[in-house]
């Protein structure tokens, strides 16, 4: 009889135990959980995506408006330049639109007229179209530029002019 009586006390304490532990360990659990789901929550609003215009326009950057869209089938060029400090491009035009984004340095561009056009780190243009126009880099750090084309097969994306010194 005895020994039954710590068969029960030993079963009951087992019991009671794991139910301790089973409570403890859910309460433990759901905390857990909770406290991932927050980790997760964080994390995924610091990795939102954002999205922000950097231009909007029907002009180039001289305020002259774009042409009319080509006819036919379009193909879409995109370029990365890299221009050195102090490296200026020869005179050229671009008989198909074209705009970019410069994401380092600083790039002058200069239309035949002498309007002059600064582009900063960051910010997006609008090149001109069928108008002759040069770039320099006057900075002290490399320049790196992606531009995008609407271009056609076989069309050139620009049209080089060596005839034209530079200055």
């Amino acid at each position: 009889m005895k020994q039954m009586k710590l068969w029960v006390i030993a079963a009951a304490l087992v019991i009671c135990g794991t139910t301790t532990c089973m409570t403890g360990c859910k309460k433990a659990n759901v905390q857990e959980n909770n406290a991932v789901e927050e980790s997760v929550q964080d994390e995924s609003a610091a990795q939102t995506v954002k999205s922000e215009e950097l231009i909007r326009t029907s002009q180039s950057w001289d305020g002259v408006e774009l042409p009319d869209y080509l006819q036919g089938r379009p193909e879409l060029v995109a370029v990365k330049y890299e221009f050195p400090a102090g490296q200026k491009l020869g005179w050229h035009h671009h008989p198909v639109m074209n705009y970019g984004v410069l994401v380092q340095g600083e790039l002058t561009i200069i239309g035949q007229d002498g309007k002059e056009k600064v582009v900063h780190e960051g910010e997006a243009v609008v090149e001109m179209v069928n108008t002759i126009h040069h770039g320099e880099n006057r900075g002290t750090k490399p320049v790196i530029l992606y531009m995008f084309y609407l271009a056609q097969k076989d069309m050139p994306l620009a049209v080089q002019h060596p005839e034209i010194p530079l200055e």
